[in-house]
């Protein structure tokens, strides 16, 4: 019997022995536990983000993990009767699963199996748009794969692999050997290796052009494209969707005093994000270890927000970005408060104001978003040198670079044909304007206190 690949049955399975252990540990849990209903929510959303059809979503109490298929016979008879009813072919395991397990329970249900890793990975070869990106994914695929090979595996009864596991393997020999996997895996990585150089160096002309770098993160979804479009007026793809963007965005944009920044838009952080998905997008997360302030973005109108920020917070500790300097680094924008109900609303709000480092905002109605600018632009000021300068008219070839890198109070277009400006500028501005020029003269201001 052909079943349509694309209708799903997605499972969450909640482990009895993992949530005992949970409570008689005694150890500190950084973050609220997910309750079992917003897995199963997150990982349809996942589903969806695929456009895959899922007809059924079930939660299955495992008491005793097997070996051999994860699950007890019984309920892997029910779902198999589930498959048939609804014409699905494709099962979505919400947790880990070892490559005999994977096999044994496509044999038992004749239908392709995907764990969270494989899910995941699909949506990234999905999202990728960059050759950086594409890269990335297609490394972490492979190192995914290269643990799915078991030796029992003389060929693939269902072909798998390419750029996803919703098609075919793309080859029909188990490429899967492990040595031609492993020549691929390298060849990926030295390439890999120049990009990353190239990103390096884009870094490197941005240092030299003494522009702020502030970097957008948080949970998937809580709506840091939104509020990048919102604040800069850029129009990335910011659909209430999974993993909408993957690849990092990077823009211009200038805070209220006309001091000019870099924002960037980076990858939407996941729970049990795999370890090896992490180290091939290192090199994108690296725009947010380049950051001068890093916008935390929460989405409080999901009630698993504080479970989100946890997970949030300890793939910035593994990039190395310790709880100090959290501290002096992070903004948390509690965002999404136009979804709150009034009291809710009223209260989140009156927590935002009572805490320092955080903002509570609206990216679809833009409350909040001019206190929220003007944090940004008080965090970044630095050392503020105030100064008169004076452009004589052969050198205002400079006020294109004076507005774009420096605040400026006010400008004089003098008879003589120089330019007068009162301004303020951080140190590291101050010295590259005053290499440009030759001399910058620091003015006492009248209208300073």
């Amino acid at each position: 019997m052909h079943r349509d690949d694309m209708r799903a049955v997605v499972l969450v399975p909640v482990l009895k022995q993992a949530r005992s252990a949970e409570k008689t540990t005694g150890e500190t849990i950084l973050s609220p536990i997910r309750s079992n209903e917003s897995r199963l929510e997150e990982a349809i959303g996942l589903a969806r983000a695929i456009d895959l059809t899922v007809v059924q979503g079930l939660i299955v109490t495992v008491n005793q993990p097997r070996p051999a298929t994860l699950m007890g016979s019984g309920k892997i008879e029910e779902i198999k009767n589930l498959l048939d009813t609804h014409d699905a072919g494709l099962v979505i395991v919400d947790h880990p699963l070892t490559p005999v397990q994977q096999r044994n329970l496509e044999k038992e249900w004749n239908a392709k199996v995907i764990d969270r890793t494989g899910l995941i990975l699909e949506i990234f070869g999905r999202r990728a748009s960059t050759k950086e990106g594409t890269l990335q994914v297609d490394l972490a695929h492979l190192n995914y794969q290269k643990g799915r090979l078991v030796r029992s595996w003389t060929h693939l009864e269902r072909q798998r692999g390419g750029a996803g596991f919703m098609g075919g393997p793309g080859e029909t020999q188990i490429e899967a050997d492990r040595r031609m996997l492993q020549d691929r895996i390298v060849r990926l990585e030295r390439e890999l290796e120049q990009v990353v150089r190239t990103r390096q160096l884009h870094r490197a002309k941005r240092r030299k052009v003494p522009h702020p770098i502030v970097a957008l993160v948080g949970y998937t979804n809580a709506g840091k494209s939104t509020l990048f479009n919102r604040i800069t007026g850029a129009g990335v793809l910011a659909e209430d969707m999974l993993f909408a963007t993957l690849d990092p965005t990077l823009r211009r944009m200038k805070l209220p005093q006309g001091r000019t920044v870099i924002l960037s838009d980076t990858v939407g952080f996941i729970s049990d994000l795999p370890t090896h998905l992490v180290a091939a997008f290192r090199a994108t997360l690296e725009e947010v270890l380049e950051a001068d302030l890093i916008l935390h973005v929460r989405d409080m109108s999901d009630p698993d927000n504080g479970a989100q920020s946890g997970d949030v917070l300890r793939i910035l500790s593994d990039l190395g970005i310790d709880e100090k300097e959290r501290e002096e680094r992070i903004i948390e924008v509690w965002n999404k408060i136009d979804r709150l109900e009034p009291e809710a609303h009223e209260a989140i709000a009156d927590k935002a104001v009572g805490r320092r480092n955080v903002m509570a905002v609206s990216a679809v109605t833009g409350e909040g978003i001019d206190a929220l600018m003007a944090e940004i632009a008080d965090r970044l000021s630095g050392v503020v040198t105030e100064a008169t300068v004076i452009l004589s008219p052969d050198k205002l070839s400079l006020i294109s670079w004076v507005y774009e890198n420096t605040m400026v109070d006010s400008r004089e277009d003098l008879e003589d044909g120089s330019v007068s400006f009162d301004l303020r500028l951080s140190e590291q501005q101050a010295a590259a304007l005053e290499r440009k020029m030759g001399v910058l003269q620091p003015a006492p201001r009248e209208d300073w206190e």
